[in-house]
């Protein structure tokens, strides 16, 4: 009896069986992606991609909030980390980074929407800019941090103040947060993203995110590598300087084919951005909590 060896007998199973299937499966998965990108094509010449409320609202997303409250978290004290704890009750300091946009639709919170943002037109510095008349992320980060240093408030308004805090710190590292003016930070320029309708500013908060793992965990271990150095550095910077270190990845972020098709080699590009700006946020929130509540 002629035996088969058992290689050759799985290649001729593949080459009969297997093979095929396969062979069929990609030429549904091409087409799926020709269609979706042919669609995607289409509603972009055509002005169709809306920019929807939720679209618009979503700042880091809540991954890349969660990442900056977990760095921020590894990079403070135990005494710290318990009194900021405590202070925020039911939440903790993770949880706590995405409570800012989560109020903004209520009525109690709706003042805030215009505290996410700010606008730095091209060759013009913040104090030359116009200012909104509602307030912006860096005035109310200003005006928020230096009423928790000077202590004094009650239980609810320092908790409000607190999470406004470490959730604005996250959002104006978020490049598109400081704006041009003419766009509303990317949300009205449209995009082809992995073949799927999107807007630029979403491709920043979450899309280019979750391309690599939407686990804040696995985020916050992978890229949490500041030197003593560098921690140091970053915390020593300015609310405003925060903003300007936005505005100089602006031409990077707007670097688009004509086609406003964008996918992995547009997120290869700029991925180390979104790393160092997550990584300069948790960092920075550490900083800041540590200037309120440590003791030194």
């Amino acid at each position: 009896m002629l035996r088969i060896p058992l290689n050759s007998h799985r290649a001729e199973y593949t080459r009969l069986f297997v093979a095929p299937i396969l062979i069929t499966h990609r030429r549904t998965v091409r087409m799926r992606t020709y269609s979706t990108r042919i669609f995607c094509i289409a509603a972009l010449a055509l002005g169709l991609v809306a920019t929807s409320p939720a679209m618009a609202s979503e700042m880091w997303g809540r991954v890349g909030h969660y990442v900056t409250g977990e760095i921020a978290r590894q990079h403070l004290s135990d005494d710290v980390l318990a009194t900021v704890e405590d202070v925020l009750g039911e939440e903790s300091l993770v949880e706590a980074t995405t409570w800012m946009d989560r109020v903004r639709p209520t009525d109690a919170f709706r003042h805030t929407a215009d505290w996410h943002w700010v606008t730095i037109p091209p060759d013009t510095t913040y104090d030359q800019a116009h200012k909104n008349p509602n307030g912006d992320i860096i005035e109310a980060l200003e005006r928020k941090i230096a009423a928790l240093k000077a202590g004094g408030l009650d239980a609810e308004t320092e908790r409000e103040h607190l999470k406004m805090v470490i959730h604005m710190i996250g959002d104006i590292h978020q490049p598109l947060h400081v704006g041009t003016g003419e766009d509303r930070g990317g949300n009205d320029v449209r995009v082809c993203w992995l073949g799927d309708q999107s807007n630029l500013h979403r491709v920043w908060d979450t899309g280019m995110l979750v391309s690599w793992s939407d686990d804040y965990e696995t985020w916050a271990n992978a890229i949490n590598l500041a030197t003593d150095e560098q921690v140091a550095a970053w915390q020593q910077a300015t609310v405003r300087r925060w903003a300007e270190e936005s505005v100089s990845y602006r031409d990077a972020v707007y670097d688009l084919p004509e086609n406003h098709e964008i996918g992995w080699t547009y997120r290869n590009e700029n991925m180390h951005i979104v790393e160092k700006r997550l990584l300069q946020a948790g960092v920075r929130i550490a900083g800041v909590l540590t200037e309120i509540y440590g003791e030194g």
